[in-house]
């Protein structure tokens, strides 16, 4: 599938006791579990549940307004992007840039 644009979406993962929580920023979904790695992979899944939901009611363009994502019909390039955060060394920021794809239809 080719994308139809692309969001900057930033993840934060944090360490806790005997789990990690993992969150996008952006648009508020989050989840859970007990390996970085595990968090990692269900919190790209729920985004893509989270961005394929909003396409599907035809909610995309609304939530993305009143959210202020900017949408990309084009790859951005890359360039080195600051946040201002406080140290934790069991806190993990890791910016995206997430694919919307288009479904297909046969």
């Amino acid at each position: 599938m080719r994308p139809l644009g692309y969001i900057r979406v930033i993840y934060v993962f944090r360490e806790q006791k005997d789990r990690w929580t993992g969150k996008c920023i952006e648009l508020g979904t989050a989840t859970f579990g007990n390996s970085f790695e595990d968090v990692k992979e269900k919190l790209e899944e729920a985004v893509l549940c989270h961005l394929n939901t909003l396409e599907d009611l035809g909610e995309r363009t609304r939530f993305f307004r009143k959210h202020k994502i900017r949408f990309y019909t084009r790859k951005p390039k890359i360039r080195e992007r600051r946040l201002n955060v406080p140290y934790d060394p069991k806190v993990f920021i890791q910016p995206r840039l997430q694919p919307l794809l288009a479904e297909t239809t046969a």
